[in-house]
């Protein structure tokens, strides 16, 4: 975040971490909404369990040496309830998270109807992050949905007192222009992280454009969910009516590929290594 602008593409397990890991990210975000939508089959409306998420996260950091940032909703409750999920967070290995300051149960950012908790209410929760971590480098990431209910202003009034409160970043959810990123850039004092999510408010904006506008984090924390799903149906569509997998082998990753991504290898020379020790001393 000192030196450049840090893109984080969005995670969903430990396979999909694997593989941005091996992309090239240099961080991921483990999105709340695709771990819902993927682990239960149902809308990201607060029906996650801290437990599940944490579970999630730890199977993702298992997997990746980079920093892994989630998302915990609205700390899955009060300021006690936050206290909890930093110290589950930071024991699954991740490197911050970002709490809201939605009612319960939330809804997604770039939904018409969202309710907001007071001010003072979500620089509570802040207060308890900050007081939960006990490593210094833990992000805690204050997003505020303000601006969808009462407008940019009170957004950028609400962060300057998340970041009072001791947030290290500010994460502004559902800004509808580039205009709108400038003026939060320009009214807040503090790393910012930016949500390029599609079909929402927020138009389509380049990692290039976020840099120059001064945000230090963005997230892509659907598209590859989007388009793993879109490749799925086809799949399926496929199987379905032409009853072979043939037209579809140039799409896959080959079994080698998988084995390579998921280090097969190395499990075969450790299950060597543990079932004949003195063989592999004297070679």
């Amino acid at each position: 975040m000192e030196r450049d602008t840090v893109v984080l593409p969005g995670v969903w397990d430990a396979i999909t971490a694997r593989i941005a890991a091996a992309a090239g990210a240099p961080a991921l975000y483990l999105t709340g909404a695709g771990v819902t939508n993927s682990r239960l089959g149902v809308p990201d409306v607060a029906l996650l369990t801290l437990l599940e998420m944490a579970d999630q996260a730890r199977n993702v950091c298992d997997v990746v040496n980079v920093p892994v940032i989630a998302d915990a909703d609205t700390g899955y409750g009060g300021t006690w309830n936050v206290l909890r999920t930093v110290r589950e967070f930071e024991r699954a290995g991740l490197a911050g998270l970002h709490v809201e300051d939605q009612v319960m149960p939330k809804k997604c950012g770039h939904l018409d109807g969202k309710e907001l908790i007071s001010k003072e209410e979500m620089c509570a929760k802040v207060r308890a992050a900050v007081h939960a971590k006990s490593d210094a480098s833990f992000l805690i990431i204050a997003r505020t949905d303000a601006r969808g209910v009462t407008g940019l202003e009170d957004a950028i009034e609400r962060a300057n007192a998340y970041v009072d409160a001791g947030a290290d970043a500010i994460f502004p959810e559902g800004l509808q222009s580039k205009e709108e990123f400038a003026a939060f850039r320009e009214g807040v004092a503090a790393p910012l992280l930016a949500n390029m999510t599609e079909f929402g408010k927020t138009p389509l904006i380049s990692v290039e454009e976020f840099r120059s506008l001064g945000y230090n984090l963005v997230i892509f924390p659907m598209t590859a969910f989007r388009v793993m799903m879109k490749a799925v149906e086809e799949v399926y569509e496929t199987l379905l009516r032409e009853g072979t997998q043939s037209s579809l082998m140039g799409r896959m990753r080959s079994r080698q590929d998988l084995y390579d991504l998921i280090e097969y290898s190395k499990f075969e020379e450790l299950d060597a290594s543990l079932a004949h020790p003195k063989a592999n001393k004297e070679n």
